[in-house]
Protein backbone atom coordinates (compact mmCIF):
# COMPACT_ATOMS: atom_id res chain seq x y z
CA UNK A 1 0.00 0.00 0.00
CA UNK A 2 1.24 3.30 -0.68
CA UNK A 3 -0.13 6.24 1.22
CA UNK A 4 0.67 10.08 0.60
CA UNK A 5 0.31 12.52 3.73
CA UNK A 6 -0.38 16.32 2.77
CA UNK A 7 1.99 18.19 4.95
CA UNK A 8 2.64 22.11 5.91
CA UNK A 9 4.40 24.70 7.54
CA UNK A 10 2.87 26.94 9.44
CA UNK A 11 3.19 29.37 12.60
CA UNK A 12 2.95 27.71 16.15
CA UNK A 13 -0.72 27.86 17.02
CA UNK A 14 0.65 30.27 19.76
CA UNK A 15 2.23 32.59 17.39
CA UNK A 16 0.29 33.60 14.88
CA UNK A 17 -0.03 37.67 14.52
CA UNK A 18 -1.18 40.13 12.33
CA UNK A 19 0.06 43.01 10.85
CA UNK A 20 -2.29 45.66 11.70
CA UNK A 21 -1.39 48.06 8.54
CA UNK A 22 -1.49 45.29 6.04
CA UNK A 23 -3.73 42.77 7.53
CA UNK A 24 -1.50 39.83 6.79
CA UNK A 25 -0.26 37.43 8.85
CA UNK A 26 3.79 38.09 10.21
CA UNK A 27 5.61 34.87 8.93
CA UNK A 28 9.01 36.45 9.05
CA UNK A 29 11.14 35.85 11.99
CA UNK A 30 8.01 33.54 13.49
CA UNK A 31 8.17 30.10 15.03
CA UNK A 32 7.12 27.57 12.86
CA UNK A 33 6.23 24.37 12.72
CA UNK A 34 4.06 21.43 11.27
CA UNK A 35 0.45 22.04 11.03
CA UNK A 36 -1.27 20.75 13.95
CA UNK A 37 -4.16 19.01 12.11
CA UNK A 38 -1.57 17.42 9.92
CA UNK A 39 0.02 15.25 12.44
CA UNK A 40 -2.93 13.48 13.17
CA UNK A 41 -3.14 12.79 9.08
CA UNK A 42 0.49 12.01 8.93
CA UNK A 43 0.13 9.54 12.44
CA UNK A 44 -2.63 7.74 10.31
CA UNK A 45 -0.64 7.51 7.30
CA UNK A 46 2.31 5.86 9.23
CA UNK A 47 -0.27 3.23 11.54
CA UNK A 48 -1.84 1.94 8.76
CA UNK A 49 1.49 1.79 6.95
CA UNK A 50 2.54 -0.20 9.64
CA UNK A 51 -0.86 -2.82 9.60
CA UNK A 52 -0.72 -3.04 5.82
CA UNK A 53 2.96 -2.65 4.66
CA UNK A 54 4.05 -0.35 1.97
CA UNK A 55 5.29 3.20 2.23
CA UNK A 56 4.38 6.76 3.32
CA UNK A 57 5.08 9.38 1.62
CA UNK A 58 5.05 12.96 1.99
CA UNK A 59 4.51 15.97 0.23
CA UNK A 60 4.38 19.45 0.98
CA UNK A 61 4.14 23.21 -1.06
CA UNK A 62 6.09 26.27 0.60
CA UNK A 63 9.59 27.72 0.34
CA UNK A 64 12.83 25.91 1.39
CA UNK A 65 12.10 26.15 4.94
CA UNK A 66 9.33 23.91 4.57
CA UNK A 67 12.28 21.23 3.84
CA UNK A 68 11.89 21.05 8.00
CA UNK A 69 8.29 19.52 8.21
CA UNK A 70 9.23 17.31 5.82
CA UNK A 71 12.41 15.85 7.69
CA UNK A 72 10.10 15.88 10.60
CA UNK A 73 7.71 13.80 8.50
CA UNK A 74 10.70 10.96 7.95
CA UNK A 75 11.62 10.83 12.04
CA UNK A 76 7.91 10.26 12.58
CA UNK A 77 8.17 7.11 10.38
CA UNK A 78 7.35 8.46 6.72
CA UNK A 79 9.62 7.01 3.89
CA UNK A 80 10.06 9.29 1.13
CA UNK A 81 9.59 13.31 1.25
CA UNK A 82 8.48 15.64 -1.81
CA UNK A 83 8.93 19.58 -1.64
CA UNK A 84 7.09 21.55 -4.73
CA UNK A 85 9.30 24.94 -4.46
CA UNK A 86 8.71 27.82 -6.84
CA UNK A 87 7.62 31.06 -6.99
CA UNK A 88 5.36 30.47 -9.89
CA UNK A 89 3.49 28.75 -6.38
CA UNK A 90 3.55 32.16 -3.60
CA UNK A 91 0.25 33.74 -2.63
CA UNK A 92 -1.59 30.48 -4.01
CA UNK A 93 -4.82 30.28 -2.73
CA UNK A 94 -6.63 26.85 -1.62
CA UNK A 95 -7.60 26.66 -5.36
CA UNK A 96 -4.22 26.97 -6.54
CA UNK A 97 -2.70 24.92 -3.61
CA UNK A 98 -4.47 22.15 -4.05
CA UNK A 99 -4.13 22.02 -7.67
CA UNK A 100 -0.65 22.40 -7.36
CA UNK A 101 -0.55 19.52 -4.53
CA UNK A 102 -2.77 17.09 -6.94
CA UNK A 103 -0.19 17.88 -9.55
CA UNK A 104 2.10 16.56 -7.53
CA UNK A 105 0.41 13.58 -6.43
CA UNK A 106 -0.22 13.00 -9.86
CA UNK A 107 3.85 12.73 -10.55
CA UNK A 108 4.43 10.67 -7.26
CA UNK A 109 1.43 8.52 -8.36
CA UNK A 110 3.55 7.91 -11.86
CA UNK A 111 6.44 6.67 -10.20
CA UNK A 112 4.48 4.52 -7.59
CA UNK A 113 0.59 3.97 -7.79
CA UNK A 114 -1.13 5.40 -5.00
CA UNK A 115 -3.81 3.93 -3.23
CA UNK A 116 -4.55 7.08 -0.51
CA UNK A 117 -4.26 10.65 0.38
CA UNK A 118 -4.33 11.35 3.87
CA UNK A 119 -4.70 15.25 4.90
CA UNK A 120 -5.04 16.96 8.03
CA UNK A 121 -9.03 18.51 8.02
CA UNK A 122 -7.61 22.25 8.19
CA UNK A 123 -4.56 24.30 8.70
CA UNK A 124 -4.01 26.51 11.87
CA UNK A 125 -3.39 29.62 9.62
CA UNK A 126 -6.61 29.85 7.00
CA UNK A 127 -8.62 27.21 8.97
CA UNK A 128 -10.63 26.83 5.54
CA UNK A 129 -10.99 23.14 5.44
CA UNK A 130 -10.60 22.85 1.68
CA UNK A 131 -7.35 21.49 0.40
CA UNK A 132 -8.39 17.46 1.23
CA UNK A 133 -11.75 17.82 -0.73
CA UNK A 134 -10.24 19.89 -3.07
CA UNK A 135 -7.38 17.85 -3.92
CA UNK A 136 -10.00 14.31 -4.67
CA UNK A 137 -11.62 17.18 -7.10
CA UNK A 138 -8.86 17.70 -8.98
CA UNK A 139 -7.44 14.18 -9.00
CA UNK A 140 -11.23 12.78 -9.53
CA UNK A 141 -11.11 10.62 -6.67
CA UNK A 142 -13.47 9.88 -4.04
CA UNK A 143 -13.00 11.39 -0.51
CA UNK A 144 -14.33 11.38 2.96
CA UNK A 145 -13.88 14.31 5.06
CA UNK A 146 -13.60 15.01 8.81
CA UNK A 147 -12.75 11.55 9.81
CA UNK A 148 -12.50 10.01 12.90
CA UNK A 149 -11.91 6.51 12.72
CA UNK A 150 -10.75 4.31 10.21
CA UNK A 151 -13.05 0.89 11.01
CA UNK A 152 -11.31 -1.23 8.34
CA UNK A 153 -8.86 -1.76 5.12
CA UNK A 154 -8.35 -3.87 2.69
CA UNK A 155 -6.23 -3.74 -0.78
CA UNK A 156 -9.23 -2.49 -2.51
CA UNK A 157 -10.99 0.08 -0.38
CA UNK A 158 -10.83 1.88 3.57
CA UNK A 159 -14.11 1.57 5.42
CA UNK A 160 -14.43 5.00 7.62
CA UNK A 161 -16.50 6.86 10.58
CA UNK A 162 -17.15 10.82 9.72
CA UNK A 163 -18.65 13.40 11.77
CA UNK A 164 -21.43 14.60 10.53
CA UNK A 165 -23.17 17.62 11.69
CA UNK A 166 -25.99 15.63 13.47
CA UNK A 167 -24.02 13.18 13.99
CA UNK A 168 -21.62 10.17 12.36
CA UNK A 169 -22.02 8.02 8.82
CA UNK A 170 -19.89 5.27 7.78
CA UNK A 171 -18.89 4.67 4.85
CA UNK A 172 -16.78 2.45 2.58
CA UNK A 173 -14.47 4.11 -0.09
CA UNK A 174 -12.70 2.22 -3.27
CA UNK A 175 -9.18 3.19 -3.69
CA UNK A 176 -7.76 5.33 -4.67
CA UNK A 177 -8.52 8.09 -2.48
CA UNK A 178 -8.57 11.35 -0.05
CA UNK A 179 -9.56 11.44 3.17
CA UNK A 180 -9.42 14.35 5.45
CA UNK A 181 -8.87 13.62 9.41
CA UNK A 182 -10.18 15.18 12.39
CA UNK A 183 -7.53 15.04 15.47
CA UNK A 184 -9.67 11.99 17.77
CA UNK A 185 -8.59 10.00 15.07
CA UNK A 186 -5.15 9.09 16.82
CA UNK A 187 -2.36 10.61 19.04
CA UNK A 188 1.22 11.33 17.02
CA UNK A 189 3.85 9.47 17.96
CA UNK A 190 6.64 10.77 19.75
CA UNK A 191 10.06 11.04 17.35
CA UNK A 192 12.51 8.15 17.88
CA UNK A 193 16.48 8.42 17.95
CA UNK A 194 16.40 6.36 14.84
CA UNK A 195 14.02 8.53 13.17
CA UNK A 196 16.22 11.69 14.09
CA UNK A 197 18.89 10.33 12.46
CA UNK A 198 16.81 8.83 9.51
CA UNK A 199 15.55 12.17 8.65
CA UNK A 200 18.94 14.06 8.88
CA UNK A 201 20.05 11.74 6.27
CA UNK A 202 16.66 11.90 4.10
CA UNK A 203 17.23 13.11 0.61
CA UNK A 204 13.88 15.27 -0.04
CA UNK A 205 12.59 15.46 -3.80
CA UNK A 206 12.29 18.89 -4.99
CA UNK A 207 9.76 19.96 -7.66
CA UNK A 208 9.28 23.38 -9.39
CA UNK A 209 5.96 23.96 -11.29
CA UNK A 210 7.34 22.64 -14.53
CA UNK A 211 8.43 19.29 -13.13
CA UNK A 212 4.78 18.20 -12.39
CA UNK A 213 3.53 19.63 -15.47
CA UNK A 214 1.46 22.09 -13.55
CA UNK A 215 -0.35 24.94 -15.77
CA UNK A 216 0.97 28.18 -14.24
CA UNK A 217 -2.26 29.84 -15.04
CA UNK A 218 -3.55 28.20 -12.42
CA UNK A 219 -0.91 29.14 -10.01
CA UNK A 220 -0.06 32.30 -7.53
CA UNK A 221 -1.68 34.94 -6.05
CA UNK A 222 -2.40 36.35 -9.73
CA UNK A 223 -4.48 33.60 -10.77
CA UNK A 224 -6.59 32.63 -8.11
CA UNK A 225 -9.91 32.78 -7.59
CA UNK A 226 -10.57 34.01 -4.70
CA UNK A 227 -8.71 37.26 -2.66
CA UNK A 228 -7.64 37.80 1.29
CA UNK A 229 -8.84 40.99 1.61
CA UNK A 230 -7.74 41.21 4.86
CA UNK A 231 -6.88 39.58 8.04
CA UNK A 232 -7.55 41.22 11.91
CA UNK A 233 -8.06 40.13 15.27
CA UNK A 234 -11.43 40.96 16.56
CA UNK A 235 -11.31 44.40 19.01
CA UNK A 236 -12.21 43.30 22.22
CA UNK A 237 -13.47 46.15 24.41
CA UNK A 238 -14.70 45.52 27.72
CA UNK A 239 -18.41 46.33 28.27
CA UNK A 240 -19.33 44.65 32.06
CA UNK A 241 -21.79 46.41 34.07
CA UNK A 242 -22.43 45.13 37.30
CA UNK A 243 -26.03 45.06 38.62
CA UNK A 244 -26.63 47.32 41.49
CA UNK A 245 -29.46 46.25 44.09
CA UNK A 246 -28.99 45.57 47.91
CA UNK A 247 -30.09 41.86 47.32
CA UNK A 248 -31.65 39.42 44.78
CA UNK A 249 -34.72 40.53 44.37
CA UNK A 250 -33.27 44.44 43.74
CA UNK A 251 -30.30 42.95 41.45
CA UNK A 252 -33.00 40.97 39.32
CA UNK A 253 -35.62 43.77 39.10
CA UNK A 254 -32.51 46.19 37.59
CA UNK A 255 -31.25 43.55 35.36
CA UNK A 256 -34.77 43.69 33.89
CA UNK A 257 -34.88 47.04 33.61
CA UNK A 258 -31.85 47.52 32.18
CA UNK A 259 -32.30 44.86 29.64
CA UNK A 260 -35.22 46.97 28.55
CA UNK A 261 -33.27 49.94 28.84
CA UNK A 262 -31.19 48.57 26.01
CA UNK A 263 -33.94 46.73 23.99
CA UNK A 264 -32.79 43.25 24.77
CA UNK A 265 -36.12 42.53 25.85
Amino acid sequence: MHIVACVKQTPKSDNVKVDPQTGCLIRSGAASDMNPFDEYALEEAVTLKEQMGGQVSVITMGPPQAEAVLRDSIARGADKAYQLGDMAFAGSDTWSTSYALAKGIEKINAITPVDLVICGKQTNDSDTGHIGPQISAWLNWPNAAFVKKVLHINAHSVTVERLTEDGTDVLEIPFPCVLSVVKEINKPRVKSPKGRILAKRAEITKWTADDVQADKTKLGMKNCPTRVVKSFVPKRDVCAVAVPGANGKEKAANLVALLKENNYI
